[in-house]
């Protein structure tokens, strides 16, 4: 395919020059062109030797500094030699480490034993964002219904609905995280992949890409903070109910005591 594109790059300039040269004799008077054969050759040649000299000098100084240019791209701003060293190291430690990568990703962590429960369990596990809707009906199957209000206090019902609430949330938000959390490993490997094979001069390109997949997971990580700050605040309230129960039952068993000894 090279040679053919220099034959065919060597028959353009040669058509091109045909072509000039035949409008020089077309713009030239009658008499010029009549002559003789000898003008002609000392015109070609005088052409000829324009185009070899100043043209020629200028296109070779052009290439001279396209090759230093080059030169300085591949021995000073981006090394050949130490890119590809990088290259080579980032391999090794791909080869040396992606296979204990790949056996912790694939280490079972289920636990439960019996049917509901370990239908609950799998669906949280799952990291697939299209089984959340799965969760409420599997958590009531393994956690039970809020009581009906003739056979529970008011207050004790209201905790456990908000009590039911919080953990579906906080079990929704795990199910979401660990979906995220899948896709940013690909998206690691990915950079990784990129950072082995690279071009010199697209390593600003990968760190862009590498520090706005820190910020996104940043983002996922302030998001599971957010999580469990709620997951403490309900527990705090909760406590904080129970609390408010017992000085209620303790002030009614009072009024009761100081009735029945005021009574004649």
């Amino acid at each position: 395919m090279t040679n053919i594109a220099k034959s065919g790059r060597g028959i353009a300039r040669r058509i091109a020059l045909a072509t000039i040269l035949t409008m020089i004799l077309l713009l030239l008077p009658q008499r010029a062109r009549a002559a003789g054969a000898g003008d002609i050759i000392s015109l070609i040649r005088t052409i000829t030797t324009t185009l070899q000299g100043a043209i020629g000098g200028t296109l070779g100084q052009i290439q001279s500094i396209n090759s230093t240019i080059s030169n300085l791209r591949q021995q000073v701003v981006w090394p050949a030699s130490l890119l590809n060293q990088t290259k080579g190291f980032i391999g090794s430690l791909r080869g040396q480490y992606r296979g204990f990568l790949s056996q912790i990703q694939q280490v079972p962590t289920n636990s439960a034993t019996l049917v509901n429960p370990v239908r609950l369990e799998s669906t949280i596990r799952s990291g697939g964002g299209g089984l959340i809707a799965q969760i409420p009906p599997q958590f009531a199957q393994v956690y039970g219904s809020i009581p009906q209000p003739a056979d529970v206090q008011p207050a004790e019902r209201n905790m456990a609905d908000m009590d039911d609430a919080v953990a579906v949330s906080s079990l929704k938000t795990t199910m979401i995280s660990d979906q995220t959390s899948q896709g940013m490993l690909t998206l690691a490997d990915t950079l990784e992949q990129q950072a082995a094979a690279a071009a010199p001069g697209s390593a600003d390109l990968l760190a862009a890409q590498a520090r706005i997949a820190n910020l996104e997971n940043q983002a996922y990580l302030a998001k599971m903070l957010a999580t469990e700050l709620r997951q403490q605040a309900a527990y705090l309230a909760h406590e904080n109910a129970s609390l408010k129960r017992s000085a209620d039952s303790t002030r009614t068993l009072r009024l009761e005591m100081q009735q029945l000894l005021t009574r004649p």
